[in-house]
C-alpha cells in the first residue's frame, strides 16, 4: 500500500503541484518583468483565477464520468503543450507580449483546475481505501501542496530573473509532463466506478454536489464553517501587503518572507496533526486547530510590529493547516465516490468564494480601519468554527474521536 501510494498518488501530485505553483506565481512575475506594469501584473493573477472558478464544475463532472487518472493525464499534457508553445512564441515576439501572456495565464489556470480536481479525487479514493489511516494520506498530500507553495514562488522568481520566460515555461512544462507520465493509467477503483456510472443526470455539474450537501448535514456544516473562516483568512492575505508596507514601513520583500514562514509553520503543523489524529482523533485536533487559528487571527489584528505580525500569521497558518487536514479527511469519507468530482468542485467553489470578497473589503475599507475589519471577521470566524465543531460532535455516523 505505501509503495503504491507513492507511485500512484504522491509523485503525480507533487509534479502537478510544482507546475501549478510555478504557473500561479511565475506568470504574474513574468508579466511584471516584460511589461513593468503593476496593473497588468494584478490583471494576470485575476485572469489565472477566473477560469479556474469558471471551469471547476465542468472539471468535476468530467472526473466523475471519465475517471480522475484520464482527466489528470490529459490536463497535464495539454498544459505542457500550452506553456511550451508560449516558451517558443514569447522570445520571438517584438510586440503584443501582453496578449500572449494573458492567454497563457487563462489557459494554464483552467487546465490546472482540471488536474487539481482530478488529483484531489485520486487522493480521496486513496483515503477511503486507507480507512482509519485516511488522515495520514491527507496530511501527506497537504504537505506536498505546502512544499510546492513554499518552493514555487522562490523558484519562479529565480527563473524569471536569470532565464526569462524560456526557463520558467520550460520548467513548468517539464513538471506537467512528469505529472502526466507518473500518473498510472488506472490509479484507483474510482476510475472504474466513474466509467461504469450510468447516472449522468445525477452526476452533472453542481446539482450532484448540492444533493450531497443536503443529504449529508455533516459535510454542509463543515463546508459552511470553513467558508466563514476563509473570509478571515482571505482578508489577512489581501490586507498583509497594505499593513506591512504602509503601516509597518517594510518592503514588499518582507511580505514574501511572511508567507514563506507561514508555509513552514503549516508544514510543521500538518506533520504534528498526522500523529495527533492517530492518538486522539479528528475532533480534538480539529477543535484545537480551530482555537489556534481563531485566536491568532484576533491577535494579528492587534499586532504593532513586523516580528509580531510575522509570528502571528505563521501561527494562524499552522492552525489552518491542522483544520485543512481535518476537512480533507472528513470530506473523503462523507462524499460518495460516484459523485466525488462534482461535489468536490462545488466545495472548492464555495471555499474560494470568500477570497474575492476579502479583496473587495480591502479595496473598500480605508487602510486605517483594516484592523477593525480584521477584528470583526476574526470574531465571526471564532463563532462559526465553535458552532461547526459543536454541531459535528452531535451528528450521528461520524467517527471523530480516537480512530
Amino acid at each position: 500500500m505505501p509503495g503504491s501510494l507513492v507511485r500512484g498518488v504522491y509523485l503525480p501530485r507533487a509534479a502537478d503541484a510544482g507546475a501549478f505553483s510555478l504557473a500561479t506565481y511565475g506568470i504574474p512575475m513574468l508579466v511584471l518583468a516584460t511589461t513593468g506594469s503593476a496593473a497588468l501584473t494584478g490583471l494576470a493573477f485575476a485572469v489565472e483565477w477566473i477560469p479556474r472558478l469558471t471551469v471547476v464544475g465542468y472539471a468535476g463532472t468530467l472526473v466523475d464520468r471519465h475517471g480522475p487518472a484520464r482527466v489528470f493525464r490529459l490536463a497535464s499534457t495539454l498544459r505542457a503543450m500550452v506553456v511550451l508553445a508560449a516558451a517558443v512564441v514569447l522570445p520571438a515576439q517584438r510586440g503584443g507580449t501582453e496578449v500572449t501572456v494573458m492567454v497563457l495565464a487563462a489557459a494554464s489556470g483552467a487546465l490546472s483546475q482540471f488536474s487539481y480536481v482530478a488529483a484531489e479525487t485520486t487522493g480521496a479514493d486513496a483515503s477511503r481505501q486507507a480507512g482509519d489511516r485516511a488522515h495520514r494520506v491527507q496530511s501527506v498530500l497537504l504537505g506536498v501542496d505546502q512544499t510546492a507553495l513554499l518552493a514555487g514562488p522562490a523558484l519562479a522568481g529565480l527563473l524569471v530573473q536569470w532565464t526569462g520566460s524560456t526557463g520558467l515555461l520550460t520548467t513548468c512544462a517539464a513538471f506537467s509532463l512528469m505529472a502526466a507520465v507518473l500518473m498510472p493509467p488506472r490509479t484507483a477503483a474510482s476510475d472504474t466506478a466513474a466509467s461504469a456510472s450510468a447516472e449522468p443526470v445525477h452526476a452533472r455539474g453542481f446539482r450532484a454536489g448540492w444533493s450531497v450537501l443536503r443529504e449529508r448535514p455533516a459535510l454542509a456544516w463543515l463546508v459552511g464553517g470553513f467558508v466563514v473562516s476563509n473570509l478571515s483568512l482571505g482578508l489577512v492575505q489581501a490586507a498583509t501587503p497594505v499593513i506591512v508596507v504602509q503601516q509597518l514601513g517594510y518592503s514588499t520583500g518582507s511580505v514574501g518572507l511572511i508567507w514563506s514562514a507561514a508555509a513552514v509553520a503549516s508544514l510543521l503543523a500538518v506533520a504534528v496533526c498526522r500523529s495527533a489524529i492517530s492518538r486522539w482523533g479528528l475532533w480534538p485536533v480539529g477543535a484545537v486547530s480551530a482555537t489556534v487559528a481563531a485566536g491568532a487571527c484576533l491577535a494579528v489584528a492587534q499586532a504593532t510590529t513586523y516580528s509580531a505580525y510575522l509570528v502571528l500569521v505563521a501561527v494562524l497558518m499552522a492552525g489552518e493547516g491542522g483544520l485543512t487536514v481535518v476537512l480533507r479527511t472528513l470530506r473523503s469519507h462523507l462524499i460518495p465516490a460516484r459523485v466525488f468530482g462534482a461535489t468536490l468542485a462545488l466545495t472548492i467553489l464555495l471555499l474560494l468564494a470568500p477570497f474575492p470578497l476579502a479583496g473587495l473589503l480591502v479595496a473598500a475599507v480605508p487602510p486605517a480601519q483594516l484592523v477593525h475589519a480584521l477584528t470583526v471577521c476574526a470574531v465571526v470566524q471564532a463563532l462559526a468554527l465553535a458552532v461547526t465543531f459543536a454541531r459535528l460532535r452531535t451528528l450521528p455516523g461520524l467517527r471523530l474521536e480516537h480512530p
